[in-house]
């Protein structure tokens, strides 16, 4: 079964390490990022399940608070737990209308942190599951981050005689890839829009390591999955039934 993943924006590395070590004991898959900027990239290349989200950053003594606002202002539907050293009232109301849906000042207990994410979790619509149909019979389970062809690999139960899901083992970047083409089916993405979008902020990224990509995803899944559009790029194969 996929595990539910979670991004922490942290820029104290002890209690980064509490965090990612005492939600992975619930079953948590984490990311860390820290800085608002790091945050802000992860944030735009995977729906997390939550964002924990420190208020003081690199960036500033309120980062967090803008990236929360960042978030909200793109459409971003994800539970937002803030986490500061400032936790008065007045500090609280800031980051519940910064976009947060819940508030924990440090020190904090992590028993209760774990306990609040469960919370938040239980009320977030992000339980459901987001899965997209892609061509060749596969499917894409966006918040579980997982791939495969066949009957969904959490479900078991298959009948005799069906064969077994074939799940695709692919990295966060070749996920984040066909995650982008997926989403915008039928819409052409040159090797720059690519290289933008998934290694934003990040210099030095040649165009052919997009196509080294797009051969290892088509090696791992199918031929079919993604069309190569001459002189445009790539895009998501059209379904069987759009031939």
């Amino acid at each position: 079964m996929s595990r539910m993943r979670l991004l922490i924006v942290e820029d104290d590395p002890h209690i980064a390490e509490l965090l990612q070590e005492g939600l992975s004991e619930d079953g948590y898959a984490c990311d860390v990022a820290t800085s608002a900027s790091q945050g802000a990239s992860l944030a735009r290349l995977f729906p997390y399940a939550l964002i924990i989200l420190d208020v003081m950053l690199p960036e500033g003594a309120d980062a967090g608070y803008v990236l929360g606002r960042e978030l909200r202002g793109v459409g971003t539907q994800t539970p937002i737990l803030y986490l500061s050293a400032r936790s008065n009232i007045e500090e609280r109301v800031t980051g519940l209308d910064a976009g947060g849906d819940d508030y924990l000042g440090k020190p904090f207990a992590l028993r209760e942190l774990r306990a609040r994410v469960r919370a938040l979790l239980r009320r977030s619509s992000g339980l459901a599951r987001n899965v997209l149909r892609l061509p060749g019979g596969w499917q894409m389970d966006l918040g579980g981050r997982t791939v495969w062809n066949g009957n969904a690999p959490e479900e078991g139960g298959t009948t005799a005689g069906a064969a077994a899901p074939v799940q695709a083992d692919l990295t966060r970047r070749e996920f984040a890839l066909l995650e982008l083409l997926a989403l915008h089916p039928g819409r052409a993405f040159s090797r720059q829009d690519i290289i933008e979008r998934l290694w934003s902020g990040e210099s030095g990224v040649e165009p052919k390591v997009i196509d080294v990509y797009v051969s290892t995803l088509r090696r791992k899944t199918a031929e079919e999955l993604i069309d190569t559009v001459r002189g445009l790029g790539y895009r998501l194969g059209k379904m069987a039934h759009e031939w």
